[in-house]
């Protein structure tokens, strides 16, 4: 993926100088700066240069921004999201051969299928973790939600309706209920503008799997507010939470820096919390306000919220809608819903596609040649 966004800066660079094609950029620069800024200030008081590379490393994916705006018509989006709900659907099936796989092995086993699966390796389709696959199929579903509900007719509904049934029929077995959250907060916020009366479905249907408890599907929504045990990491997301705050506390203006959130992890644990600690990952805050607050410090968290609260704003202020920007908005609420169980934008696969999608929201329609900034297009035709 970096070499492909490499090859592209190279072409768009080429294609600026040789044929005046304009270089777009979404008026988010000054926040994004900002937030860039405080995390290498963040590195260079660390006293971990070498370790907070990762954190300067990923600001590099942010030119997703400035290829989508530069090169990508409001058309174009169509294509995008169909062929993203081509490959995810693929993704979806093979992860959902690999539940009927695990599925098998514990009732073979004689053992309780949902507390296994959720403590073991969960279903990864083509990516290579749980998470990541969960966190592309929220935001694909919800882009094909808006597509379907507002941008297409006749069979390519049906189409869409097909794709994203097995996209969300994946993200249910993924049992990631940071994705859930972000998924049912995303699609209501497309219910509401489309027909807020089919809300009322949304505790039948969740009812309806609570009832049935399709492979265990519903004892893990229950684990939200009555885990069983250590399982359902519950505990460990609260010791989680306890000691990002006590990071932030010990560093409030630059954090520990980035990349040295797991070695010091332990040292911040406050004193109160019971040992052994319950089993989990404890590599990073798994919430990724408070992640950036113990590693960048607050004023960097803050410029991170200046720079999302600025996309979000931009596009919710538009008066007319279409389905690119319902589906974008859709998008971020979700991300940033997830956001406070899960560190996902920290993840170089998620990223990109929410960069982009982002980018897509910003993209002027063929009769307004002037984006949200406001700049004539250099070249309209392009």
């Amino acid at each position: 993926m970096n070499i492909a966004i490499g090859a592209a800066l190279v072409a768009l660079a080429v294609c600026h100088f040789r044929y005046d094609a304009p270089f777009r950029f979404p008026p988010v620069a000054l926040p994004l700066g900002v937030f860039f800024f405080f995390t290498v200030l963040s590195i260079a008081l660390s006293g971990h240069v070498v370790e907070g590379w990762e954190g300067v490393r990923k600001f590099y994916l942010c030119f997703v921004l400035l290829l989508v705006a530069s090169t990508f018509r409001r058309g174009d989006v169509r294509v995008l999201v169909i062929g993203l709900a081509g490959m995810m659907t693929l993704s979806a099936a093979w992860s959902l051969a690999q539940f009927a796989r695990k599925y098998q092995e514990a009732q073979s086993a004689g053992v309780d299928f949902r507390l296994t699966y959720t403590g073991g390796m969960r279903i990864t389709g083509f990516m290579s973790h749980w998470m990541t696959l969960s966190g592309e199929e929220m935001m694909v579903l919800l882009l094909i939600a808006s597509l379907a509900l507002w941008g297409a007719k006749g069979r390519e509904v049906w189409c869409l309706a097909g794709c994203g049934a097995v996209i969300a029929i994946s993200l249910a077995a993924g049992y990631t209920r940071s994705m859930w959250l972000g998924a049912a907060v995303g699609g209501a916020y497309l219910i509401w503008h489309k027909d807020r009366r089919w809300l009322v479905a949304a505790p039948v249907a969740v009812g309806l799997l609570l009832w049935i408890n399709p492979a265990g599907i519903g004892g893990r929504i229950v684990s939200i507010w009555s885990p069983s045990g250590v399982v359902d990491s519950n505990a460990f997301r609260v010791i989680c939470r306890r000691t990002a705050v006590e990071m932030v506390k010990a560093h409030p203006w630059f954090g520990v820096g980035p990349g040295q959130v797991r070695p010091q992890f332990q040292q911040y644990i406050p004193a109160d919390i019971p040992r052994p600690l319950p089993p989990g990952a404890y590599i990073h805050m798994h919430n990724v306000y408070l992640q950036y607050a113990a590693e960048r410090g607050v004023p960097a968290l803050l410029a991170f919220l200046w720079w999302m609260g600025k996309m979000l704003v931009d596009l919710l202020k538009v008066r007319q809608k279409d389905w690119v920007l319902r589906g974008a908005v859709a998008v971020m609420i979700a991300v940033l819903a997830a956001g406070w169980y899960e560190h996902n934008l920290g993840n170089g696969d998620v990223l990109p596609l929410f960069l982009g999608v982002c980018a897509c929201g910003y993209l002027p329609r063929a009769k307004d040649e002037k984006g949200f900034n406001g700049r004539e297009r250099r070249n309209p035709a392009a």
